[in-house]
């Protein structure tokens, strides 16, 4: 689940990207509101978490011009304004939900994947025995929760999501990685490594196409190409 998070506290920043990609999101930070707006326009999230009070543009009038522009994305406004007015004026400028700061943690992970649910639908990805809830960022093999880190759903979720595909690795650095620096130049090679052992007993196989990337195919319905 790729998330914007626009917020001036760099500390707050950081912490909450470490948190949340634990729990399966990717995140992008954003120290400002033109940044952020720049940011939300050119690329695709399934959520965006907004500070009111931000450098360049302030919230509010982010969240205005984004919306002025048709932009859906579901918002999440996070501020320490806490007063009643405020919380309906963001609202009012197109806010999905709204959480007042100091906040847990716990609960605005909850709160982002009710919103994605909400604007998405709850959309299952399927390969052999895997199964993915994006919505509420939960893998499955059969019956069981599979142990799996943030990075590696990402990598799992946009294999998932294209099925019988090959997905370029640039395509696969993107969504696992975002704007992240600095990168190892073989950090997707090193997850589709590791990958590869999270889903051993699946039935999905991840195979690599030199030149072209990688596909996850289900092995029961496969010629099964073979893995490099």
């Amino acid at each position: 689940m790729n998330v914007l998070l626009v917020e001036d506290d760099l500390e707050l920043c950081v912490s909450l990207s470490r948190v949340l990609s634990s729990r399966g999101f990717q995140v992008v930070c954003c120290s400002n509101g033109l940044e952020g707006l720049a940011f939300a326009r050119r690329h695709s999230f399934d959520a965006v978490i907004l500070d009111l009070g931000l450098p360049g543009i302030d919230g509010l009038e982010l969240l205005q011009r984004l919306r002025d522009g048709n932009g859906s994305v579901p918002v999440l406004v996070v501020t320490a304004r806490g007063a009643v007015g405020e919380r309906v004026q963001g609202l009012e400028a197109g806010a999905d939900d709204y959480l007042s700061k100091p906040f847990d943690v716990e609960e605005l992970a909850a709160r982002l994947k009710a919103l994605v649910r909400r604007s998405h639908g709850v959309e299952e990805l399927r390969c052999a025995t895997l199964r993915i809830e994006p919505g509420s960022g939960l893998v499955f093999r059969g019956a069981l929760p599979l142990d799996i880190s943030g990075r590696e759903y990402g990598l799992l979720k946009a294999l998932m999501s294209r099925p019988g595909q090959a997905v370029a690795k640039e395509d696969l650095h993107r969504a696992v990685f975002g704007q992240e620096v600095p990168v190892s130049p073989d950090a997707v090679e090193v997850l589709v490594h590791r990958l590869r052992k999270r889903i051993q007993g699946s039935g999905a196989a991840l195979i690599t196409l030199r030149g072209l990337g990688y596909f996850l195919v289900d092995e029961a319905t496969s010629d099964g190409a073979a893995n490099a």
